[in-house]
């Protein structure tokens, strides 16, 4: 028999580690080729690691909560061979598939960032955290001297998630030692933070998950660093339900996946970024960087309730059957935890579809570092005035409000009330002869 490292794979430029969530096998149990093992956490996403050998389980060298860097053992593995060869590689990305799940168009959210942006306030800490527990120190508030104090039980005395959460349970509790001098003490006490909101009886107290603090942290910064304007126009989409309708069953026939509204939302929106390049955007200080390429963000629905914004690439690039495939692809990845860090990242632009609620509007928070988002309503049937060569006529069309939030630091009016103008132009005007 020969043992086998199990490494910590690349997940992504900019990923260096991962956070241990739990080990899906233990010690001494067999293990199949591709089967998942253990999900790890990123600041970007969830995740599962296959394994690329089968074999025994003989030890676990990373525990729950501890953090690995990539290329890094994380479990030794028995495999079938000859001699004690020390075999080591690392372990395939989390494996893709291809089947889509019947309806998505209801998963496309209001979207919020998942990523991080917080300086790591405790970078210069002698101490050895991971990124789960930094995190928790940063959303909480918690000194570094107040981590010194923590005993922790981790391997070599790390502390744990569970420590850091014990302490804050009774953080309120607990006295306030001051590391000052008691003159300094005297003049500016350290007040211990207490909860505003008060608790009646049968109220529960639900404490935010990982991924939930970072979003609601992205969302603070991100309305503090852009000045939001929203601007609305009422589009009619008939000629979009009429081809759509026309298509979706000989789409799905001949493609195996759903054909959705978003791709005609996406290439609507590509072509004004195309009129409108300083849509594509970002704001660095007092520059402003212009994207080559146009990779739009997508709100999707995840199991636990959080939302998190897959990508597609060069959505320029790709034709209607294109964007519809790769929409399913990356919204189901995201409701199944499949989503690899890089899915996440580079998004120039977003769109959000409030509209899956029954929602005729919203005003969406625009994604850092991005400059605008657009928020697409319900399509409702309406009765609407036409204009006919034999004069004004009242008929029933499909008319859809949207919305568009821009940062007012480096789009106007004039900018984000054209763009938003021609995206309606293109919606409005759909030939219906376009092809599938």
């Amino acid at each position: 028999m020969a043992e086998y490292k199990l490494l910590l794979p690349s997940m992504g430029e900019g990923v260096m580690e991962a956070t241990i969530i739990t080990w899906l096998y233990n010690e001494g149990d067999t293990v199949n080729e591709d089967d998942s093992v253990v999900e790890i956490a990123t600041d970007k996403v969830d995740s599962d690691v296959p394994t690329p050998v089968s074999g025994k389980i003989v030890k676990i060298l990373k525990q729950k909560d501890e953090v690995a860097k990539v290329g890094e053992a994380i479990a030794i593995l028995e495999v079938a061979g000859e001699g004690n060869a020390d075999i080591t590689a690392e372990a395939p990305a989390a494996a893709q598939t291809t089947s889509i799940e019947p309806e998505v168009e209801n998963e496309l959210m209001q979207p919020i960032a998942a990523q991080t942006v917080a300086t790591d306030s405790l970078s210069g800490t002698d101490l050895y955290l991971s990124p789960l527990v930094k995190s928790i120190a940063q959303q909480e508030n918690i000194t570094e001297a107040e981590l010194k104090s923590i005993k922790g039980s981790g391997l070599e005395g790390r502390i744990t998630k569970e420590d850091i959460l014990a302490y804050l349970s009774n953080r309120g509790n607990a006295a306030t030692t001051s590391t000052t001098t008691p003159v300094a003490a005297k003049s500016a006490p350290v007040s211990t933070p207490t909860s505003t909101i008060p608790v009646a009886a049968g109220d529960e107290i639900v404490p935010m998950d990982r991924m939930r603090k970072i979003i609601a942290e992205n969302m603070v910064k991100a309305k503090q660093i852009a000045p939001h304007v929203t601007s609305f126009i009422e589009t009619d989409v008939t000629n979009v339900v009429k081809w759509r309708n026309k298509h979706k069953s000989a789409f799905e026939k001949r493609e195996g996946e759903k054909l959705t509204f978003m791709p005609i939302f996406i290439k609507a929106v590509v072509k004004a970024i195309q009129d409108f390049p300083l849509i594509n955007v970002s704001v660095d200080g007092d520059k402003i960087i212009k994207k080559k390429n146009i990779n739009i963000g997508m709100a999707t629905a995840l199991p636990d309730g959080n939302l998190i914004v897959p990508v597609i690439k060069n959505a320029d690039q790709l034709s209607l059957s294109g964007l519809a495939k790769a929409i399913n692809d990356l919204a189901y990845r995201a409701r199944n935890k499949k989503l690899r860090p890089e899915d996440t990242q580079g998004a120039t632009y977003t769109i959000s579809n409030v509209g899956s609620f029954g929602n005729l509007m919203g005003t969406p928070i625009i994604p850092q570092p991005q400059v605008a988002i657009l928020a697409v309503g319900a399509i409702v049937k309406k009765p609407a005035v036409l204009e006919t060569p034999d004069g004004d006529v009242i008929a029933i069309r499909n008319l859809m409000f949207m919305s568009h939030s821009y940062d007012h630091r480096v789009v106007d009016g004039s900018l984000g009330g054209m763009f938003l103008k021609h995206v309606h132009d293109y919606l409005q005007n759909w030939d219906l002869n376009t092809e599938i």
